[in-house]
């Protein structure tokens, strides 16, 4: 069940944003339908998000592993518990606007359930905004909810690229250039994680040489235009770090051959004449 929440989350946030915002139009008793159409979504939802704690606690065990994971995922867990007891509280005060279906009273009820909708959208508001944090922030549930190796390898891709974008971005060129090359080895057969291995020996190790043989290496598919030109284009950057400008005009006229629509080759050619 923990594969679906995601999917059982966002049902229970429509549902419910919506309910609550038609019992506080239902006040006005206008129009009629408003009042047992927010009774059905603010049902359905409660529902889905008492089945949204039951997921969640299906996902958790395997995000809470992660070191450092913990606190994100209780937090995450307490604001949803919390969300749904308020949602209980709000079933439990429309239940009895319905025993006092035809007295006057009711409409008093249905202000209670508002109000105390409105404090439940503010608990689920914190349990989405902490929901976020442990998915975006800690990548709790990237790449591990399949249980497919295939999938926690793109995680560490991921990880390894945009690492290695953090230490170029710090001044640890080294570092970044080590990331990327642990990502190249893993993905021998990836020519976009290839040409980001080549263009780490370019940028962080400052070697055009190993650059221009790396990138002599990689042969991009020939129906991906956007991967063969990167490819011209750093191979063009390559010689001309080392010195060899007429080759790498002569890649990029190749390039403009090839593809004689894209204005930044030719813009690329100019400089290099």
């Amino acid at each position: 069940m923990g594969f679906y929440h995601p999917q059982i989350v966002h049902f229970a946030i429509a549902l419910l944003t919506v309910g609550v915002v038609l019992r506080v139009i239902s006040l006005a008793r206008r129009p009629a339908f408003v009042a047992p159409a927010a009774l059905t979504l603010l049902a359905a939802g409660t529902i889905a998000a008492a089945l949204a704690i039951l997921s969640g606690d299906a996902a958790h065990p395997p995000v809470e592993r992660i070191p450092g994971v913990r606190p994100a995922v209780v937090a995450h867990e307490a604001w949803g518990i919390r969300t749904r007891n308020v949602f209980f509280g709000v079933m439990t005060l429309e239940a009895i606007a319905l025993i006092l279906w035809r007295s006057p009273r009711r409409r008093a009820v249905y202000a209670a359930s508002a109000a105390l909708g409105l404090a439940g959208l503010f608990c689920l508001y914190e349990t989405g905004e902490h929901g976020g944090q442990l998915v975006y922030a800690y990548a709790g549930g990237v790449g591990i909810r399949s249980g497919d190796p295939a999938d926690v390898e793109r995680l560490l891709l991921s990880g390894l690229y945009n690492g290695a974008l953090a230490e170029r971005k710090a001044g640890r060129p080294s570092d970044a250039a080590r990331l990327l090359a642990l990502a190249g080895e893993r993905h021998p057969n990836d020519p976009e994680v290839q040409l980001a291995a080549a263009e780490s020996l370019l940028l962080d190790r400052k070697d055009a040489r190993a650059a221009i043989e790396k990138l002599r290496t990689i042969q991009p598919p020939q129906d991906n235009r956007s991967l063969r030109i990167r490819h011209g284009m750093l191979t063009a950057d390559a010689l001309e770090a080392a010195g060899q400008k007429e080759g790498a005009a002569a890649v990029v006229q190749g390039l403009i051959t090839e593809y004689p629509d894209v204005a930044r080759l030719k813009e690329r050619l100019a400089t290099l004449k």
